[in-house]
């Protein structure tokens, strides 16, 4: 068994990106299956079709879209204008898609790339109603978080928000993808998952307690912020497309397993926004516990495999060459 220490960064880094395309790619064909459905036929492995009819290992929108964030990084240290273009590239159905087409979208996203064609600034086209709050930033946030993560947390929390904002600009939206980026910043360097999970909420209270702007959205994240999410049983742990209901089911599938594997399954069989699920979890389960150890079945089947290791691994360049 290798130990935390023994995890080099760059695996842990590729580990959360590829963990990231896996825990979608497992959740797609049972997307909006409710729990009860998937503890009675629950995924173990890569499954095709199933609820948008797509061959197994295919990934969603945010695989696409975490994809196109690693493509800006790999030639701009950090643009939202460039980010913003490249999703909308996606957006049209040319770039990073599995099989050439878009077939799943979130309806903030989509009103929010409709902007920017239209011409509005990439940072402020996303949706700052509290009616925008999904998931659609979280589930592509890890590369900003991954390339920025050994900068300050002011720095790095900046980078996110900006990034979140050019589909999710509601503070709440911004806060969640702080929350995971400053969990996932801990888990690179090694801590496990409580000590991660805690620390990440001491920097968190520090950061947005002080802000009147902020602190007003604390209390949805009360239930993070009591300390005893790994204690809480199943019941109380909604996978729904909320962005507090991702977020908050991703780190509890890390707190409550011991596996890579274990933790995206489990994701992914919460039912319900399975995809993003599975992904978000697989993000911090990924970093966590490195590349080595992701199921290389589940690996292999992905769509475009041989082109996303390619932009992975220059991503890791790029990160490596910017220290």
């Amino acid at each position: 068994m290798t130990t935390a220490g023994q995890i080099s960064k760059r695996d842990r880094m590729l580990g959360g990106l590829w963990g990231s395309l896996a825990g979608d790619a497992l959740g797609v064909p049972v997307e909006f299956k409710g729990r009860a459905a998937l503890q009675a036929d629950p995924v173990r492995e890569m499954r095709g079709f199933g609820t948008h009819n797509q061959p197994a290992g295919t990934w969603s929108d945010d695989s696409s879209l975490l994809l196109c964030s690693v493509d800006g990084l790999n030639r701009h240290e950090f643009n939202t204008e460039d980010m913003g273009k490249r999703f909308c590239e996606w957006y049209r159905g040319k770039l990073w898609t599995p099989h050439g087409k878009v077939f799943d979208m979130g309806i903030a996203t989509s009103q929010a790339l409709g902007r920017i064609i239209e011409g509005v600034r990439a940072e402020v086209a996303g949706g700052s109603e509290e009616s925008s709050n999904g998931n659609g930033s979280l589930m592509r946030i890890i590369p900003v978080v991954v390339r920025f993560a050994e900068a300050s947390t002011k720095q790095l929390l900046d980078k996110v928000h900006r990034a979140s904002a050019i589909t999710h600009r509601h503070p709440r939206s911004q806060m969640a993808c702080g929350m995971f980026a400053l969990t996932i910043r801990e888990l690179l360097i090694g801590k496990e998952a409580g000590e991660a999970a805690s620390d990440a909420l001491v920097a968190f209270r520090s950061f947005y307690e002080p802000d009147p702007w902020w602190a007003v959205e604390l209390e949805h994240f009360e239930l993070l912020l009591a300390g005893d999410l790994a204690r809480q049983p199943e019941l109380e742990i909604d996978s729904t497309g909320y962005v507090m209901d991702t977020l908050t089911a991703g780190l509890w599938c890390l707190l409550t397993t011991t596996s890579f594997e274990e933790c995206v399954l489990k994701a992914v069989n919460l039912g319900g926004d399975t995809d993003t699920t599975g992904c978000v979890a697989g993000g911090l389960a990924g970093v966590h516990y490195g590349s080595g150890v992701l199921p290389q079945r589940w690996i292999q089947s992905l769509a475009r495999r041989d082109e996303i290791e390619v932009l992975f691994n220059r991503f890791a360049d790029v990160v490596a060459s910017s220290k």
